[in-house]
């Protein structure tokens, strides 16, 4: 069978680097899964295997036990016909329900994601979050340092917030262009999720992401102004000093406690 056409409605770009491909599968081994109980072998789940550059070392890889999706069907037969002792599943990442493929115990996500997802893939993630004690592969590199930026960065943004919340986020190293078949027009980047200690946040998480997502939008703005239509124009929680800052200047625990404050403004009847 001959190669697989990229597609670019996909956001397909093969890497044809062997040697990152084997990096990338590094990321994951028992040693960055000290305190997962994840029994025999590590459950992972590779998304987007294309023509199975990376899949061809995470089957060679004695301790995982490896599960796929794809979405085009060209690369289904491809891998079909290339791995046949892969567990493939034919479909849409983003629409499928992962606890019917991984129905008890944790799970890791690993991949070459399509750059027009990458953002909607790490959501999935942080909706499984109690489940996906690891998540790592390659990205474009802007949202790779989105991901991993640190407070006061003009990089950090809703997804470092909310992402770092739960996973310690590792900028792993960047890959150039020309690794590609179709080379991108941007440089790519590997990274690694690990899952934090934090079980749960000290706050109402709906709340929590609403308030992120809400400063973040008007991210040149003190929070006294962003954050006027869920505290209320003229309210007193508003001379707290905590909203005279922009919300690129907060760690996720101020967030957390920005939060608690107007959930108890909340609850006092203040708001």
């Amino acid at each position: 069978m001959q190669a697989v056409r990229a597609k670019k409605f996909l956001g397909q770009h093969f890497l044809t680097d062997l040697s990152i491909a084997q990096r990338i599968a590094d990321t994951i081994s028992p040693a960055n899964l000290l305190h997962t109980d994840y029994g025999d072998k590590i459950p992972v789940f590779e998304i987007g295997p294309g023509m199975g550059v990376l899949t061809q070392y995470l089957l060679k890889n004695p301790d995982i036990k490896l599960t796929a999706i794809e979405i085009d069907r060209e690369s289904v037969a491809y891998l079909r016909e290339w791995y046949p002792e892969l567990n493939l599943i034919e479909g849409d990442f983003l629409k499928i329900d992962l606890g019917t493929i991984f129905p008890m115990g944790p799970f890791c996500v690993i991949g070459n994601y399509p750059y027009n997802i990458s953002s909607q893939i790490f959501f999935k993630v942080l909706d499984y979050k109690d489940r996906i004690p690891l998540c790592s592969g390659m990205i474009q590199k802007e949202v790779a340092q989105r991901l991993a930026a640190k407070p006061g960065n003009k990089a950090y943004g809703i997804l470092s917030v909310l992402l770092q919340a739960y996973y310690d986020i590792e900028y792993l190293f960047t890959v150039g262009s020309h690794v590609f078949s179709p080379p991108p027009k941007v440089e790519s980047a590997v990274i690694r999720l690990t899952r934090n200690q934090r079980e749960c946040l000290d706050c109402d998480e709906q709340l929590f992401k609403t308030i992120v997502k809400t400063a973040f939008n008007q991210r040149r703005k003190q929070m006294r102004n962003s954050l006027q239509q869920l505290v209320g124009k003229g309210n007193p929680l508003l001379q707290e000093n905590i909203f005279t800052k922009r919300p690129e200047q907060l760690q996720v625990d101020e967030f957390v406690e920005l939060t608690k404050l107007i959930e108890n403004g909340r609850t006092q009847n203040i708001l």
